[in-house]
């Protein structure tokens, strides 16, 4: 009896070793979502040549790193990332559970989630480049739907600078 007493009090010991080791994982982040690690990511340019093989209906669960290019200025409810000079991920957040700062343009992040191509409508489009603070002339030009590498982040990690 008093070993397994004994068993039961280091228990909790061996889990707070494990969050300890968590929270000097994630010093330098601010922490948007689920906690993940900033651990076992891939390049911008390695997420790239993942999209180049996705068709549509297609999904796959990635973590990579990016530099964020613009935030939704009206709420933090989605961002765009880089992936090379040309191209970026559309990132929008699980269950739409949790924002980003508005204020996070140029900042590094890492984002865990499913990739994924989509279609956006016109008027999406347009939503998107009014959140956006576009101006109506950028506006207009919008006038036909669009493949978009999309991208469902279930937790985000921005580093802090």
């Amino acid at each position: 009896m008093k070993k397994i007493t004994i068993l039961l009090s280091l228990l909790p010991l061996l889990f707070s070793c494990k969050d300890a080791v968590s929270v000097n994982e994630l010093k330098g982040y601010a922490v948007f979502g689920d906690t993940i690690s900033p651990n076992q990511t891939i390049a911008s340019e390695e997420m790239l040549k993942k999209y180049e093989h996705l068709k549509e209906g297609d999904t796959v669960q990635v973590k990579f790193t990016s530099k964020i290019n613009s935030v939704c200025k009206k709420k933090g409810c989605w961002m765009n990332m880089t992936l090379n000079d040309e191209k970026e991920a559309f990132v929008r957040f699980k269950d739409y559970a949790f924002f980003v700062p508005k204020n996070a343009d140029g900042s590094e992040a890492i984002v865990s989630g499913k990739a994924f191509l989509s279609i956006e409508t016109v008027d999406e489009q347009k939503h998107y480049a009014i959140d956006a603070g576009e101006s109506k002339e950028s506006i207009d030009k919008i006038v036909s739907p669009k493949a978009t590498y999309s991208f469902l982040a279930d937790g985000v990690l921005i580093k802090k600078q």
